[in-house]
């Protein structure tokens, strides 16, 4: 039966997101629009299956072709990253790097990682998260004046700090990433390479992005964001780690897989494999890149400059308007961002000074640089006009009518 004749209020509330999906402009850079193939996958009948343990090594009988789907998913990463070893069960991307700390360091070991305010993740060293509740983070962080990742300073704080690894791979970083630096960092000091690289796992798969994977001792990403793909996640790693790992994901973290998840992950991973993904990638970075010159040239300040990957984060200090205010503003028109900080900023989190924005989803619905261009317009007049009601409803209409022309769902 379907869910309107067994739920009528959950359909009417999934009618209703679909909508709201589609008649706005979905900006922020962790959300994507996953095929109908992959949510087809996500709602099979391997959600009904148990199957504690990998790949013919079972504790639950009945897993001839959960193992068959398993290793199908963990095939196609292998292909598509590069990697030696694959562990396509954890759950999420925080569940996914819990199991390389897990593996790697004891309680009250020391690692780097970057501030959370100036681009990293909760994961990656911060004081109420379990990263930095139970080991011993040293941050590092982009220089106050370029707000680039200055890579002499973090090998200055690795060999004085001699961390068990160093984590690169960020959140809010809107600039490249040099992964060879990182490495070398590493070998230098006998710490172990670790990049979480679950924004621009897209980019890295398609060649648009440095992919660190063929090199690094490990890497984690989450399967959605610029992959498209289930929420989730999978480790990458050199073959002499696997072990390590495996038993950390299971039984150390989690007990049964997801079955259902890791059988979209499988699809998510088949589509990604495709020559059409890597122009799909591609086209990520340059609406971002046309974004990002549309919004300068209507006055706004980008963190670090402007963007090379999918991502871009706005100061907006210079528009008097903070993070929170600007992402309420935005959301009433139909524009979804999320309110973030920028490095060295002087307010609080909850409301920051910056908001950050992103183009992956607005590329899956086919839109191109003329598109950026005629959105950005858009972001910085909702901006001006934050108290103007008859203003912002016009913008409601813009926005419906730029969306009618490329419905995904």
């Amino acid at each position: 039966m379907f869910v309107e004749n067994v739920d009528p209020q959950i359909s009417v509330l999934i009618g209703k997101e679909r909508l709201r999906q589609m008649e706005g402009l979905e900006m922020i850079p962790s959300e994507n629009y996953a095929s109908k193939a992959v949510l087809e996958a996500l709602g099979s009948v391997f959600n009904n299956k148990y199957s504690e343990g990998y790949p013919r090594k079972r504790y639950y009988g009945g897993n001839e072709f959960v193992d068959e789907m398993e290793e199908l998913a963990i095939s196609r990463a292998k292909q598509l990253f590069g990697a030696e070893h694959v562990n396509v069960q954890p759950y999420s991307g925080s569940p996914a790097n819990l199991a390389v700390y897990f593996a790697f360091l004891k309680p009250g070991d020391k690692f780097m990682g970057l501030t959370l305010s100036h681009g990293g993740h909760l994961t990656h060293g911060h004081p109420v998260n379990f990263s930095g509740m139970l080991y011993q983070p040293v941050p590092y962080s982009v220089d106050p004046k370029t707000e680039l990742l200055d890579y002499e300073a973090i090998r200055k704080l690795a060999q004085q700090e001699k961390p068990k690894f160093i984590l690169s791979g960020y959140t809010a970083y809107p600039r490249a990433v040099d992964f060879r630096q990182f490495k070398e960092i590493g070998e230098e000091v006998g710490a172990i390479s670790f990049a979480d690289i679950s924004h621009i796992a897209g980019l890295c798969a398609a060649g648009v992005h440095e992919n660190p994977v063929p090199y690094f001792d490990v890497v984690t990403t989450t399967t959605h964001k610029t992959l498209r793909g289930p929420r989730g996640a999978v480790i990458m790693c050199k073959e002499v780690h696997a072990k390590a790992l495996d038993k950390a994901v299971f039984p150390g973290l989690q007990g049964g897989p997801h079955d259902h998840a890791n059988a979209a992950k499988a699809v998510a991973f088949q589509e990604a494999l495709q020559p059409s993904f890597k122009e799909y990638a591609k086209q990520i970075v340059k609406n971002s890149r046309a974004l990002a010159d549309e919004l300068m040239a209507q006055g706004f300040r980008l963190v670090a400059g402007g963007t090379d990957t999918h991502l871009l984060l706005v100061d907006l200090r210079n528009k008097n308007v903070s993070g929170k205010e600007a992402e309420l503003v935005l959301e009433g028109v139909g524009v979804y961002c999320n309110k973030n900080t920028v490095p060295y900023d002087p307010r609080p989190p909850m409301d920051p000074s910056g908001i950050r924005l992103g183009t992956p989803a607005l590329t899956t619905r086919g839109m191109k640089e003329s598109e950026m261009k005629e959105v950005g317009r858009i972001i910085a007049k909702a901006v001006a006009s934050k108290d103007d009601t008859a203003a912002k409803k016009r913008l409601r209409e813009d926005v419906r009518s730029l969306c009618k022309d490329f419905l995904f769902y």
